[in-house]
């Protein structure tokens, strides 16, 4: 049983591997070994991230997907989580998340109690990640709303540049490397690299 295992965080300064040691016990409990890692700081609510992609386009049919929570699996719209669940279905990949207990079965029980499992586990995935997207549009409805009374009060003053950062992927794109290459390596969501690709374009012109 190839494990694939799954870690994200939101932004560069929250640590993606915090749970890595949590899924290491995990699969050691079981008697079994995590194969492959994918770590990347991206936002739950884009399905097009650089780590959970190529672990797509890695696996192979019977792969499981290990993860802390569903919700570092998706914070998806529905759309995108269903077109996310398809890719999964159509190469028969499994989830199995830590917060789900029923996905446990995947990986413990036998070949009748992992085809039971598979069935609910559809089910509890929809819900969870139903419920993620909900937490997700909640805090965003939230900090919309803090914002809001802050520029009203003329207190806001928005979230500092990180200058150095930027010159960083500048130079890095300066250099010719890929947009994906640079969010790998410096850990940078693909908005942050457009703003520098365009200070770049900028200072060119």
């Amino acid at each position: 049983m190839f494990i694939r295992a799954y870690l994200r965080a939101s932004t560069r300064e929250q640590d993606a591997q915090r749970a890595r040691k949590d899924l290491e016990d995990f699969a050691s409990e079981r008697g079994m070994k995590i194969a492959s890692w994918y770590v990347e700081n991206e936002s739950g609510a884009r399905l097009n991230r650089p780590e959970l992609q190529r672990l797509l386009k890695d696996a192979h049919s019977g792969d499981i997907i290990l993860c802390e929570q569903v919700d570092r699996l998706s914070r998806l719209r529905r759309d995108d989580w269903e077109n996310l669940r398809a890719e999964i279905s159509a190469k028969r990949l499994r989830v199995v998340a830590l917060d789900l207990p029923t996905s446990w079965q995947l990986v413990d029980g036998d070949e009748f109690t992992q085809r039971m499992a598979d069935a609910i586990n559809g089910m509890m995935l929809d819900m969870l990640a139903a419920i993620a997207r909900k937490d997700y549009d909640d805090r965003r409805r939230r900090q919309a709303q803090g914002i809001a009374g802050a520029k009203a009060r003329g207190v806001y003053k928005g979230r500092p540049e990180d200058t150095e950062r930027l010159a960083q992927i500048a130079t890095l794109l300066s250099e010719g490397k890929s947009w994906n290459a640079v969010m790998q390596l410096t850990g940078a969501s693909r908005a942050t690299v457009a703003k520098a690709a365009k200070r770049v374009r900028e200072g060119a012109g």
